[in-house]
């Protein structure tokens, strides 16, 4: 290969004079597999000046990556013009050349309206793309649990009770330390505010409803979103940072199905575990403060419970567990998968994953909340 020509890729491009004319003559197959040579040339007229023409008759084969490369050839010299082309190398250059450069330019100069319009416009619809693509991993997720229902020597129980051992035992303390503190904090603040109504012994419910329904499995679910989720992200990320993912699917593995599955298993079957016993270390908080400041006894504390708070709100926090674990599981997963080449990569996946997660779980408590009310639960 010289300077201008690149024929062992099967292409090449030269510069001619024609009758006082510097015309560069293209030919050969101008293919994805040709133009990364044919790119690097510095100057394709080989010092010439006033080039009038490109002529692109001898091109046997044009794909959209040598139409793109001639494109880009023309764009260098405006003052050339296409010649020779055969009708369907025409309509693919045509093609090629009208979405060169399209896309959602920003106006000049916006007022400041403009630009907070603009700017807003830009993270709806990066919201939506993201949630479509979640939406369609998800899909692909379960597709593979359901395929290893029907199949089960495929499902990797090993790996499961190996993830439940991270996701759930070693969570157990933070999980515990954090819901019991937050119990202490509600009776304190329960006993603060009924006070002034002569209603202290309330403080009971206000502990057991809150803990059940809302907190121990809202605030469980953050923290195992920014403990197991992250730790998802960072897994995968370094595996496909390494090509070990590449390397799994070279020999045929899907990695949906040996990695990404059993983690969301795991995560699915602990959470509600991780949920109970939070809403136990809660009302154990919860029962200490009202010792404290009520003078009640343990005893006392839970057979106050137990009659004044009914059994759906101990389920109806339940209910959520599995759901936010998948959630969390999943977007944990997809967000690994999608780390691309390098350290940072990894940490701004994980960063993305775990906000993520926070904001689908709250939302989904939201639409948990809305439906259990229009139930009357």
């Amino acid at each position: 290969m010289t300077d201008l020509a690149s024929r062992a890729a099967g292409a090449w491009l030269r510069p001619v004079d024609r009758g006082g004319r510097v015309v560069l003559e293209a030919g050969g197959a101008w293919t994805v597999f040709a133009v990364a040579e044919l790119s690097r040339i510095k100057d394709p007229t080989g010092g010439r000046r006033n080039v009038a023409a490109i002529d692109v008759a001898g091109i046997e084969r044009l794909d959209t990556a040598g139409a793109l490369e001639l494109v880009r050839l023309q764009q260098r010299l405006p003052d050339a013009a296409l010649e020779g082309a055969r009708p369907e190398h025409r309509a693919l250059l045509d093609l090629v050349a009208g979405n060169v450069g399209r896309g959602m330019a920003k106006p000049a100069a916006m007022s400041w309206v403009t630009q907070a319009l603009y700017d807003l416009g830009e993270i709806v619809m990066e919201f939506l793309e993201q949630t479509a693509r979640l939406l369609g991993f998800f899909g692909e997720v379960l597709v593979v649990i359901l395929t290893g229902i029907r199949q089960p020597r495929r499902f990797r129980l090993a790996s499961v009770v190996a993830q439940m051992r991270e996701v759930w035992i070693h969570a157990m303390p933070i999980v515990g330390v954090l819901t019991f503190l937050i119990g202490v904090v509600i009776a304190y603040q329960g006993v603060e505010q009924l006070k002034a109504f002569g209603a202290e012994t309330f403080t009971v419910e206000a502990v057991g409803i809150s803990i059940f329904r809302e907190l121990g499995v809202l605030l469980t679910a953050i923290i195992v979103a920014g403990r197991s989720g992250s730790a998802f992200t960072a897994q995968l990320g370094t595996m496909q940072v390494n090509l070990e993912l590449d390397a799994m699917r070279t020999m045929a593995l899907n990695p949906i199905e040996w990695l990404v599955v059993p983690r969301i298993v795991a995560l699915v079957l602990s959470m509600p575990l991780l949920v109970f016993f939070g809403n136990v270390l809660g009302l154990l908080g919860g029962a200490f403060a009202c010792v404290i400041y009520l003078d009640f006894t343990l005893p006392q504390f839970f057979a106050r419970l137990r009659d004044t708070v009914g059994i759906w709100h101990f389920w109806t926090g339940m209910i959520k567990a599995p759901v936010f674990a998948f959630v969390i599981a999943a977007v944990g997963c997809y967000e690994g998968l999608q780390v691309r080449g390098s350290a940072e990569s990894v940490g701004r996946q994980t960063t993305k994953a775990v906000v993520e997660s926070i904001f689908f779980v709250i939302v989904l408590d939201a639409l948990f909340s809305i439906i259990f009310l229009l139930a009357g639960v």
